[in-house]
């Protein structure tokens, strides 16, 4: 590969370390190409899954900022660079992983720091983030639905007593 291609592969690299939310580092080692594919698929639209050279992938992460994965680029490794929600992303890797044992997820970089292989599988472990906002939003409807209640008790409180008031006055 010559200077300028390998100039072009770093930089394009580099951008996608930036523009990314997530990126995924797995060793492929023992998948066929139709099962790339397949994984690609699997991750859909969000997420663009590329084969790497370690040491051209090393100094794209440094350019960009990223130090996550120094010393981890061992192997044939490929980067998922997520776009979107990266759980999405990681629930996809996990049961792509659970059919092909040659898939092995290194660990992840997201928000700054790196991600070893137990974290990312909380993070695969997670739900979606609509159904976490759903939650969010019952669990905040139920408190607001509690303290309406207890604004609304002393002046129920009240009215009982006047009526019981009245009910003993009219004997």
């Amino acid at each position: 590969m010559a200077t300028s291609e390998k100039n072009a592969v770093v930089a394009e690299l580099a951008e996608l370390f930036r523009t990314s939310t997530a990126a995924v580092l797995t060793e492929y080692r023992g998948l066929t190409v139709a099962e790339l594919k397949q994984l690609r698929r699997a991750l859909g639209e969000n997420a663009t899954y590329a084969v790497v050279k370690n040491t051209l992938t090393e100094i794209a992460a440094d350019q960009a900022g990223v130090d996550a994965f120094k010393g981890k680029m061992t192997g044939p490794s490929a980067i998922a660079f997520v776009s979107g929600d990266p759980v999405d992303a990681a629930k996809a890797m996990r049961d792509f992983a659970k059919n092909h044992d040659a898939l092995v997820v290194k660990g992840g970089y997201m928000e700054g720091r790196f991600l070893d292989e137990a974290a990312m599988k909380k993070l695969a472990d997670l739900e979606s983030r609509e159904v976490l906002l759903s939650k969010l939003a019952g669990a905040m409807k139920g408190n607001l639905t509690k303290a309406a209640y207890l604004f609304q008790a002393p002046l129920s409180q009240a009215v009982r007593t006047v009526d019981a008031l009245r009910a003993k006055v009219a004997e």
